[in-house]
């Protein structure tokens, strides 16, 4: 029999190691279905990770859920479809947390989502209660300055006016490797999804039936949720790199 901490520490070490491949979230998401019998720890296992990592890695594990709970689903393992059901609003709140920490997050949660309502994971109730509430944790195009003081990086050099609840402090530093590796997972999740939506089976009618099934599936309105939420997290980091410039010397030195 396996050895529970043992179990525990390598999909913690998996979760925590998340990118946007499928490779790694079938690794960690087969894990946890061949230790099953552990479901209750290995499920406590990805609210501790969401809780503690870095925003990238929390984006990461949001991703991982949708496809994690497809494999349980075919495995018939309900369990574990049921505990995310039941702490669903705890996992959204450490992803997008309402101190604003993660409104680069806030689309991503809405299309794990979205994703999950129509697969039947969640019902329509929940997720509408739950986009009520997060819909004013995201980063408005008009009022990015706000929003980037809380995305993960201390605001040094703020102004003295702006009020403190504006230059609350980050609670995981976000440096410039973790932008460039969030911006590139992006837009390998974007490229995915387009070969997703024209990948055509073999077989006689099998191209329109593809596009009937992917239109119900993925509309206009995802398509441009995706090409938004990569260019609003492309904003968000560049104001927060002008606002971590070094002021410029009054004297003219």
């Amino acid at each position: 029999m396996a050895d529970p901490f043992e179990v525990r520490m390598r999909f913690s070490s998996q979760l925590q190691h998340l990118n946007a491949s499928v490779a790694s979230a079938q690794k960690a998401a087969q894990y946890a279905l061949k230790y099953k019998d552990m479901d209750e720890d290995l499920h406590s296992c990805i609210l501790e990770q969401v809780e503690r990592n870095n925003m990238n890695t929390r984006a990461n594990i949001m991703y991982f859920i949708e496809h994690f709970l497809d494999l349980a689903q075919r495995d018939g393992h309900s369990d574990y479809i049921r505990m995310m059901q039941r702490d669903i609003i705890r996992v959204v709140d450490a992803v997008a947390p309402d101190d604003g920490s993660g409104a680069a997050n806030v689309k991503v949660v809405r299309k794990v989502l979205i994703g999950l309502q129509n697969k039947g994971f969640l019902e329509n109730q929940v997720v509408t209660q739950i986009e009520d509430v997060i819909k004013e944790r995201g980063t408005n195009d008009d009022d990015l300055g706000l929003a980037s003081p809380t995305s993960d990086v201390d605001m040094t050099d703020a102004p003295a006016s702006e009020s403190k609840s504006r230059r609350r402090p980050a609670t995981h530093g976000l440096d410039k490797r973790q932008v460039e590796q969030r911006i590139e997972e992006d837009r390998e999740r974007h490229k995915r999804e387009r070969e997703r939506i024209w990948a055509v089976p073999k077989g006689e009618d099998a191209e329109m039936n593809k596009l009937w099934e992917e239109t119900s599936d993925f509309g206009d309105d995802d398509d441009r949720l995706l090409t938004e939420e990569g260019d609003d997290f492309t904003k968000e980091m560049e104001i927060q790199q002008c606002h971590h410039q070094p002021p410029a010397n009054r004297n003219g030195h």
